[in-house]
């Protein structure tokens, strides 16, 4: 073999290695680590990305992470706290998903038990319930003496402030209900900037999110939360709706969201972001457009995305955290152990077309 011929073969070598795709891999929104080492674990062993979403996320309900997620935390307006979960299967496009799930710990394995076992997509509410016990899962309470100090203060000491009352009587931002609606009353653009509503940060964010790519390229994400604190009970925010919490497709990658549920499920962020990726952007840009999309129109909105392509880069971005970094979770098959990444949330983006990551 010749000089000129090791050098082609050489060559061809170095870009097959670096065209070989980082997978098995997950990440996982905020620092939730024990998630992600559940989640790796159960890739690392050749299991599907469908069994690490819902392994992950499950964890994440046990341990209470941050108190956003799983059982007491984040109790509704009535003193309840009421369980969202998505999972989607990036290979098959089926999603399972529970809303407003009530006395039931485990959301991630109810959704899916929809995806598995109904031709339906979302289940909400006490049938939602109903349907989980005939699966076979326990009726238990949600609340703790945590949750339910949590919400005694706010509701004797701080008059149910802040809420996430608009146009009623009595003036909600004086005194709690019943409520009427008060007639006759349209919103100015923008007046809601000037409202006091609950503020969604580290320990009020709402969701883990998290996308895995096992060894055959399956793609699945998937999100569980506890929702937004005193919310209006009934609430179903972002997370348990496809394209909006999480979103997967094995031809491309797989994307989710966190934060302002509210505002974010009326932009579908992570549908945004898997579409951005199948056009060419790289994970970071496809983020950064997706939370773009929200903030020309929302400014004061807080949240994040984090997008993973079906080759295993990876990246995220955020709005609305202040000086604090918005952290995730990636564990991959050139990992020894997981990475915790800090997102600058500085605004507005320095898009940068060379990013790779």
């Amino acid at each position: 073999m010749n000089i000129l011929s090791l050098l082609l073969y050489f060559m061809i070598t170095l870009i097959l290695i670096k065209t070989e795709p980082n997978i098995p891999v997950v990440i996982t929104t905020w620092n939730f680590v024990n998630a992600t080492i559940a989640a790796w674990n159960v890739l690392k062993h050749g299991r599907p990305a469908l069994d690490a979403i819902e392994h992950g996320t499950s964890v994440c309900e046990a341990q209470q992470c941050d108190g956003t997620v799983g059982f007491g935390g984040s109790p509704d307006e009535h003193g309840e706290t009421t369980l969202d979960a998505l999972l989607m299967d990036g290979r098959t496009m089926n999603v399972g998903a529970v809303g407003n799930l009530r006395k039931i710990k485990h959301a991630a394995s109810v959704a899916r038990h929809v995806l598995e076992h109904t031709k339906h997509s979302i289940l909400v509410g006490e049938l939602a319930t109903e349907f989980a016990v005939q699966m076979g899962f326990q009726v238990e309470p949600l609340s703790t003496p945590h949750s339910k100090s949590m919400w005694l203060k706010w509701y004797f000491n701080k008059h149910c402030q802040p809420n996430f009352w608009l146009n009623v009587i009595p003036d909600p931002s004086k005194s709690c209900g019943p409520y009427q609606k008060l007639k006759d009353i349209k919103m100015k653009d923008n007046d809601w900037i000037s409202m006091e509503v609950p503020k969604f940060n580290q320990f009020n964010h709402d969701t883990i999110g998290m996308i895995a790519i096992d060894k055959k390229g399956d793609v699945a994400a998937g999100t569980s939360t506890n929702g937004a604190k005193f919310k209006i009970p009934g609430r179903v925010g972002d997370s348990p709706i496809p394209g909006a919490g999480a979103y997967a497709d094995n031809t491309v990658g797989g994307a989710t969201a966190t934060g302002d549920g509210d505002v974010m499920l009326r932009f579908l962020p992570s549908f945004l972001a898997v579409e951005e990726m199948r056009r060419g952007a790289t994970p970071t840009e496809a983020a950064r457009t997706a939370i773009t999309r929200i903030v020309t129109h929302y400014p004061n909105f807080m949240g994040a995305v984090i997008a993973l392509k079906n080759d295993g880069q990876y990246g995220a971005a955020c709005h609305g955290l202040g000086d604090e970094p918005f952290p995730f979770v990636v564990q991959d098959v050139t990992m020894k152990k997981y990475k915790i990444v800090n997102v600058n949330c500085s605004w507005p983006f320095q898009m940068d077309s060379k990013t790779k990551t």
